[in-house]
């Protein structure tokens, strides 16, 4: 336990708030709860193993399409020497074991960063906050899930040794089986008395390559069910007696429901009740068709007070908050004495709100039967969804049974806890299982966007086109401490760090700090005041910080006559995995200098633990329409668990990240979006989709983060090179228009 001082114990000015600051951090030990069927035998946290041999991963990340289950799974199977064929993977139980301090730290860490660090990651774990999100799957369980391979395999060699009258450390395991030279025993005859057996008190963890999983483009888990139709998703879930329902919600999370026509409504075939509460409307019906009808006749109206954001407030908020008072997130040297009576390159950029869209839209099954509450749901934190429900129905959290599922999407839009407590809500009132889906148009109403954000960009060059000085005023909501206050709203150590004077919101200028080496820089947080609820969106808010760094850094290159791609290497100061990855994405995308004309454009950029350079090509076609015809990316992430599952990551991220980049933002009129269904959003196909190439760079470090890595890099890219196309420099996001 890291030490502590008197001060960092007073973290908010009182013994009181010392002293539980001092109990959070006590240190504790806590149980596996892993539950086990007939037959399978539990090793610790996260293994179970069968004795027909199957071996049972509990993976206490959501699969959301990211391979986490498959990933995290090789890990234990590598570890074990078990065959892949015969692994399974289930999702964990609630539990601390399986809570993500590093993903929580990522969200929720500007709205607590006086508390200290220690004390944060305790209460986080004993709070049991499980989360997925931020690229932190691997970088969380990979320790955890490889000792937990090892001590399976270590007790079975064990158990094995005493059949065998052998050592057991003259045993090993592969294929599923424990060998000693010619003899073997399969895992499933030995589990029960493996678990039996001690563990040493040095765990050997295996060494060399040979036989090794790890590193291996195994197929994924999860796909065959997929293909073929098999997996359950939340709305396959089907319950006795249960009814479908449909919900309609206020523009703003503090509008009122004034008046609904439930005896308009209540004349619809089908409809099985309608359940009012302040703030939303739902009616459940025999079939979702029949509830949703019976909503339009509802005719819901509701109230907000205040003004209402259009895209008008929104632009006018973000330029008043660069007009008033910033927080410095970082600086190097005197900026303002660099820039004093000297020539600058200035540039503005702005960034429109930014939606999900992820094909499943929020949803979850509930039922309330004999005092409990089960819930399916498909979320990134179970454990405040699970929270939220009970709360939302007045029982205490051991009343409500969670059942995690699989996410058809998502993109940090699971992060959010409404359907959940809605469900339950419904379930209680209607007395039997109900199953709640948001209509396409509903999710994106109500959608927690990427915050709309505005930089003012400022640098001095020296004669040699060096850069002197560099300035970056960000305009941007703090999300960080929205998410914070949104999804752990009991939280004590939230409110009593929000007694201090607050800074930068860490999570909103994620990814600002440039990767380049500056004699002299500074780097601002201006908040911004809107109504416009934000939220985390796949990037996080790298998918802005990275357009500004990425297309300033260009426009410096042009000022000073240099070729983009070499000048960002010369500014780089020698890091070596960013210049790598600019010089392979070059080479294989036959980079040409960005010259006018030639519709090719670079960037790159540092997030997770990983680096990306992305080779853009673009042009546009008559009738302003922009294509993007080739993106290559070239990336150290580290040493790769599954390379196939990081480049299938890196091309979602590239073509997510396209998506943001030229596709329909949120937009919004008298409070309410405008873009409410899929064909309005102008996102890319499989026929306007861009040609993509994914070079991983070779790397024994350790893995880093891939999910979020293939988003940041792609917009700037694309913009330079529209500019090597057109002429015209892009400084709005989406790219769709000059500025």
């Amino acid at each position: 336990m890291a030490a502590l001082t008197r001060r960092s114990l007073l973290v908010s000015g009182g013994v009181g708030a010392g002293l539980l600051v001092g109990w959070a951090v006590w240190p504790r030990a806590y149980l596996p709860a892993l539950p086990a069927a007939p037959g399978e035998t539990v090793f610790g946290a996260y293994l179970k193993i069968g004795r027909d041999g199957q071996v049972i991963v509990a993976v206490p990340q959501t699969e959301h399409g990211q391979g986490a289950w498959s990933v995290l799974a090789q890990i234990v199977a590598d570890e074990l020497g078990a065959d892949w064929r015969a692994v399974g993977v289930e999702a964990a139980p609630i539990s601390p074991l399986y809570a993500n301090p590093l993903a929580a730290d990522a969200l929720f860490g500007t709205a607590l960063s006086p508390v200290p660090p220690a004390v944060r990651d305790e209460v986080w774990t004993r709070d049991a906050l499980m989360l997925t999100a931020a690229s932190t799957s691997v970088r969380r369980f990979e320790e955890p899930m490889r000792q937990a391979g090892a001590a399976a395999r270590v007790l079975l060699c064990k158990a094995a040794s005493r059949r065998w009258d052998a050592d057991w450390e003259e045993c090993d395991t592969a294929g599923g089986f424990v060998v000693n030279g010619a003899r073997k025993l399969r895992f499933g005859e030995l589990a029960e008395a493996a678990a039996k057996e001690t563990l040493p008190d040095e765990l050997p963890l295996r060494i060399g390559e040979e036989g090794r999983l790890s590193g291996q483009p195994l197929p994924r888990l999860d796909a065959p069910a997929k293909t073929d139709g098999s997996a359950n998703f939340v709305a396959d879930i089907r319950l006795p007696d249960m009814v479908f329902a449909s919900i309609r919600q206020g523009p703003r999370p503090h509008s009122r429901l004034l008046s609904v026509n439930r005896a308009a409504a209540e004349r619809v075939a089908g409809v099985a009740g309608i359940v009012e509460t302040d703030h939303w409307v739902a009616a459940a019906g025999v079939t979702w068709w029949a509830a949703n009808r019976a909503l339009d006749a509802l005719a819901p109206r509701f109230a907000t007070d205040g003004a209402l954001p259009d895209d008008a407030a929104i632009a006018r908020a973000l330029d008043a908050a660069l007009a008033g008072d910033g927080h410095r997130l970082a600086g190097v040297g005197d900026v303002d004495a660099v820039f004093r009576d000297a020539k600058l390159v200035e540039a503005e950029y702005t960034v429109a709100p930014a939606l999900h869209a992820a094909v499943e839209t929020p949803a979850a099954t509930a039922q309330w039967l004999n005092g409990r509450l089960e819930l399916w749901i498909a979320t990134q934190a179970p454990s405040l969804a699970r929270d939220a429900a009970a709360a939302a129905i007045g029982v205490s959290a051991d009343k409500v049974v969670l059942h995690a599922m699989q996410a058809g999407g998502s993109f940090g839009a699971a992060l959010e806890v409404d359907v959940a407590a809605q469900a339950a809500v419904l379930a209680h009132k209607l007395r039997r299982p109900v199953q709640l889906m948001w209509s396409r148009g509903e999710a994106l109403l109500n959608d927690r966007v990427r915050a709309p954000a505005k930089a003012r960009m400022r640098a001095r060059l020296a004669a040699n086109g060096a850069i002197l000085g560099w300035h970056a005023q960000i305009a941007v909501a703090s999300t960080g401490r929205e998410l914070a206050a949104r999804l752990m709203p009991g939280s004590t150590l939230r409110r009593l760090s929000g007694l201090l004077p607050a800074g930068a919101d860490l999570y909103a200028m994620s990814g600002a700090i440039p990767p380049y080496r500056l004699p002299a820089f500074a780097v601002d947080h201006y908040p911004v005041a809107t109504d416009l609820p934000t939220g985390h969106l796949r990037g996080g808010a790298d998918g802005y910080t990275a357009f500004f760094t990425e297309c300033f850094i260009d426009e410096l290159a042009r000022a000073a006559g240099s070729e983009p791609m070499s000048y960002r290497i010369g500014m780089l100061g020698g890091d070596p995995r960013l210049a790598r990855c600019l010089t392979t994405a070059s080479a294989l995308g036959g980079w040409g200098g960005g010259v006018d004309g030639s519709g090719q454009g670079i960037a790159c950029h540092v997030m997770a633990g990983s680096a990306i350079a992305v080779l853009a090509e673009a042009h546009v076609e008559e009738g302003a329409r922009i294509v993007v015809d080739r993106l290559v990316a070239a990336v150290d992430a580290g040493r790769a668990i599954n390379p196939d599952v990081v480049r299938q990551q890196i091309e979602g991220g590239l073509v997510f990240g396209t998506a943001l980049a030229t596709g329909t933002a949120a937009s919004y009129r008298d409070g309410l979006a405008t873009r409410r269904m899929y064909g309005d959003l102008a996102l890319p196909i499989l026929a306007t989709a861009p040609e993509i190439t994914v070079e991983l760079i070779a790397s024994s470090g350790d893995p880093g983060g891939v999910s979020d890595l293939g988003v940041p890099a792609v917009a700037p890219a694309i913009a330079n090179a529209l500019r090597a196309a057109t002429g015209e420099r892009r400084r709005r996001l989406p790219v769709r228009s000059a500025p």
